[in-house]
């Protein structure tokens, strides 16, 4: 029996701050309260924040093909250091994974190398190909949570069609990228001033909401449960809000890079900047803050997405996509607290509570009866971020040489320390 004293309790359930004590038996909490706390082996909290796990929906994890980029090992680690207890991978590796066999494979490899959960979405289509779907009951009973091609939008608009009516009949969740895969090839910037001035090859903000409004067509047509992995652009929103009304099983997700820095921070071209969906406009940022605030949007997540330096270090039209962020997905967020965008609960509604219960998952509380899944932080310790310190074995972050506020002081997975002393 371990019993966390003297925290500040952030709960995403409630939406409440309280300070008081957590007692941690059998890998579940047991109790929380406030006042005295129960005998037994104390860790002083020090009036820090004790939060439940992140769990972040859509990691990438190189594994298999390019474990050079990231591996299950690594990945757990800077997860640990992250707070984030619980990892959502995605299947856009080189070989991706689209049978049972190749689940299996990365699931084995997590459970013997990871130090946190790890959770494994599936392919959606074959190769995400877009052309014949997977064999959606086996995956799912190979332990798939989720299935998406990621990036890879199916353009076949009757091969999608069939996928989310077979995902319906088995109960799975469908995740989608919303963008029309037309408009946005080769474009690396949004469309405006800033990407004529530079130009870039850019897209303008309507192929959001022209993706969006495609799937959720389909989504009313077939009464999936979708969630869309990243809402970036303020004129997708009414589309996501109609669709909620209306009572569909509808969830959106949005990338702390999208939450954080807009298509400013690109700057002379820097390419630890250059993400998919590209950065966009302040105001878009500001609409994103706002749709987390008020529910709108559900999820935040890293988009984990680890490339080497070889592939960023060209022309920003030629460079790789992504930026890891499993280390600085925390830091970043509190960045929205200290400007007074978002409440700590807001946050960890948004990247513990919300995603594990779109994925089914009894983890993302901090009450009785929930997985010892835990993050305690400071949210006022400033820092200046080293790329180089990074646990990840890529490095592209857009934040090196950043100014931050708020550290991880220790992680604990099923009750079990795996971060801080």
């Amino acid at each position: 029996m371990i019993v966390l004293t003297n925290a500040r309790l952030i709960d995403p359930e409630t939406l409440s701050e309280t300070d008081g004590w957590l007692r941690i038996e059998g890998g579940t909490i047991a109790e929380t309260g406030t006042g005295k706390a129960p005998l037994g082996e104390t860790i002083d909290c020090g009036g820090k924040c004790l939060a439940p796990g992140i769990v972040d929906l859509g990691v990438k994890v190189s594994e298999p093909g390019e474990r050079h980029k990231e591996s299950f090992a690594s990945a757990g680690r800077a997860a640990a250091a992250g707070g984030v207890t619980t990892m959502v991978t995605r299947p856009d590796t080189s070989i991706a994974i689209d049978t049972p066999e190749g689940l299996e494979f990365v699931t084995r490899r997590a459970a013997a190398d990871a130090v946190v959960h790890v959770r494994h979405m599936s392919a959606l289509t074959k190769e995400r190909a877009g052309r014949e779907m997977v064999e959606i009951g086996f995956m799912r009973d190979a332990g798939a949570v989720a299935f998406t091609d990621c990036d890879h939008v199916v353009t076949d608009t009757k091969v999608l069609q069939r996928a989310l009516t077979y995902a319906k009949s088995c109960g799975a969740l469908v995740i989608g990228h919303p963008q029309d895969p037309g408009l946005s090839s080769g474009a690396c910037a949004t469309s405006g001033k800033f990407a004529a001035l530079k130009g870039l090859p850019a897209v303008s903000s309507m192929a959001e909401r022209m993706g969006l409004d495609r799937d959720i067509a389909l989504i009313e047509m077939t009464n999936v449960s979708y969630h869309f992995d990243q809402i970036t652009t303020a004129r997708a929103l009414p589309a996501l809000e109609r669709a909620k009304a209306n009572g569909l099983d509808v969830t959106a997700g949005v990338s702390i890079h999208h939450l954080t820095l807009n298509e400013f921070d690109v700057g002379d071209y820097r390419t630890f900047f250059k993400v998919k969906p590209p950065l966009r406009s302040e105001d878009d940022r500001l609409a994103m803050v706002d749709a987390v605030a008020n529910g709108l949007i559900d999820i935040i997540s890293s988009m984990h997405t680890p490339q080497d330096e070889e592939s960023k270090r060209l022309p920003f039209e030629e460079a790789a996509s992504g930026a890891v962020g499993l280390e600085t997905l925390l830091p970043a967020a509190l960045r929205l607290y200290h400007a007074g965008g978002l409440t700590l609960a807001q946050l960890f509604r948004a990247m513990s509570l919300n995603p594990a219960r779109r994925l089914g998952l009894s983890t993302g509380r901090i009450t009785a009866g929930a997985p010892a899944d835990l993050v305690l932080f400071d949210p006022d310790t400033p820092f200046i971020l080293d790329r180089t310190k990074l646990r990840s074995k890529s490095k592209n972050t857009p934040f090196d040489g950043a100014r931050m506020q708020g550290k991880v002081l220790g992680t604990w997975v099923a009750g079990d320390r795996v971060f801080g002393a």
